[in-house]
């Protein structure tokens, strides 16, 4: 049979691309090499690492939120059997509602690796290792990212068996609480999975080359929410690179110095989490004989996802931008809608990022390190949640809304959170943003009393320094 559209990899992106194309009318299949469809998000990543983080949060309040809203309890018990039942069956419904919507649109789907073979045509080889070969006249690649290598003092990369040494696939899965848990990297994975295990009782030391947590992220409100991290009980070790990692009976030893050479030190763990990032998949895909061009290890793309060979395009996590899987649906939405001959479109200056800790960091927009950067002149509106009144009645009073506007024209450039419910709440600026909105128009937008998001009010009005409740 000859398609219309063939998918490979059936991540965020990818599994929405194909959707977004059968509703279209195009006639599509996909390629996965995995057992279950959703790729990493829905299976070792956003999915499952959110289920441990709210069922870790409860047990965190459990042990000693509760008794200061005068709610006694015996000291709870972690079951984590019972726990990680709970994540498997939140991935489960997960990826089995992907494959409902694949039969539902008619999408077929190959088991296999797929693997470009010339024009309008994908190998796939089946885990049994026969290959067959599907004919399309366009070719989407959305196989996402891998976790990017560590490598010791030596250049030789640091082995993962993901018992000891784990990826974030590995600590999604430990049978036990580690005493003591070494991350590597004070990005978005490593402060996730490290919150997770020290509110299960793990002592937390985190390794970060550089001399900030949260790369990426405003750094007041990254600076505000390290703080915060110390007060749980995180400990950090920032401008450090670990230098090696060694076993030392069921544990390990981890060596570390300073980015300068100027101290060292080695840390005992029972587990060592690499957090240090991801790297576009594309190995075994054949790209190199097709002529796909690449750089830095990603698929180059025009405006509209096109690679420079014809019929092939690629989304997500293998192509520019931030490796984000609502950037990479977006991506899949645009990309199908092109294919059927509309409009599709991704503003890339609205892609909101989300730290699901607790409390969370939600950011959209340019920071104010990036504005000074590019010599824009801004106007800056903060509100702390302690002067909320929804945030006290919760007692989560830890963080602030900060609002990045235009100093001429108004216009809001760049939203950032650090707060109870911040994923929440950054969709309202994303939206504002959307449509080109001022920090007047949301100052002037009536919000529901009391609420945590009257604190997106107040920064608003802030900005023309005019809050009304400090």
């Amino acid at each position: 049979m000859s398609y219309d559209l063939v998918v490979i990899g059936t991540g965020p992106g990818g599994y929405v691309c194909a959707i977004r194309a059968a509703q279209l009318g195009l006639n599509t299949a996909v390629v996965e090499k995995d057992a279950t469809y959703g790729g990493t998000c829905l299976n070792v990543g956003c999915i499952p690492s959110k289920a441990l983080l709210h069922a870790s949060h409860m047990f965190a309040e459990a042990s000693h939120g509760l008794a200061p809203l005068g709610v006694i309890v015996d000291p709870p018990r972690l079951d984590l059997p019972a726990m990680m039942k709970h994540k498997a069956d939140t991935v489960g419904a997960n990826v089995n509602g992907v494959a409902f919507l694949f039969k539902k649109n008619k999408i077929d789907a190959f088991r296999g690796v797929g693997r470009l073979a010339g024009p309008g045509k994908v190998d796939v080889t089946g885990p049994d290792g026969a290959t067959q070969t599907i004919e399309t006249k366009n070719i989407v690649i959305a196989t996402g990212s891998a976790v990017a290598p560590l490598r010791d003092a030596s250049g030789a990369e640091i082995a993962i068996d993901e018992k000891l040494v784990v990826s974030s696939t590995g600590a999604l899965a430990l049978e036990k609480v580690p005493q003591k848990l070494v991350i590597v990297g004070a990005g978005v994975i490593g402060l996730e999975l490290g919150s997770v295990w020290r509110r299960l009782g793990a002592q937390v030391t985190v390794i970060e080359y550089l001399d900030r947590i949260l790369p990426g992220f405003d750094l007041e409100v990254a600076s505000r929410f390290q703080k915060v991290l110390e007060k749980q009980g995180f400990a950090f070790r920032l401008a450090s690179k670990v230098t090696g990692v060694a076993q030392a009976g069921a544990g390990a030893v981890v060596s570390c110095s300073s980015v300068d050479g100027a101290t060292s030190d080695k840390i005992e763990a029972d587990t060592v989490l690499i957090a240090t990032g991801r790297i576009p998949y594309t190995q075994g895909l054949g790209l190199e004989e097709a002529g796909v061009a690449m750089e830095r290890g990603r698929i180059v793309i025009d405006d509209h996802f096109a690679t420079n060979v014809a019929g092939v395009y690629a989304i997500g996590d293998v192509v520019r931008g931030p490796m984000l899987a609502h950037k990479a649906e977006d991506e899949g939405i645009a990309i199908a809608e092109i294919l059927a001959g509309q409009a599709g479109h991704v503003n890339y200056n609205v892609i909101p990022g989300v730290v699901y800790t607790m409390p969370e960091v939600a950011s959209v927009g340019i920071t104010e390190e990036e504005a000074k950067a590019k010599g824009v002149a801004v106007a800056i509106g903060k509100f702390p949640f302690s002067a909320n009144g929804r945030a006290r009645a919760m007692r989560e009073t830890d963080g602030f809304v900060k609002i990045i506007a235009d100093a001429a024209t108004d216009l809001v450039l760049g939203v950032h959170i650090l707060g109870a419910g911040a994923g929440e709440l950054i969709a309202e600026a994303a939206v504002l943003m959307e449509f080109s909105g001022s920090a007047e128009d949301l100052a002037r937008t009536c919000h529901a009393h009391p609420t945590m998001s009257e604190a997106m009010k107040e920064a608003a009005l802030a900005v023309a320094k005019r809050p009304i409740h400090i």
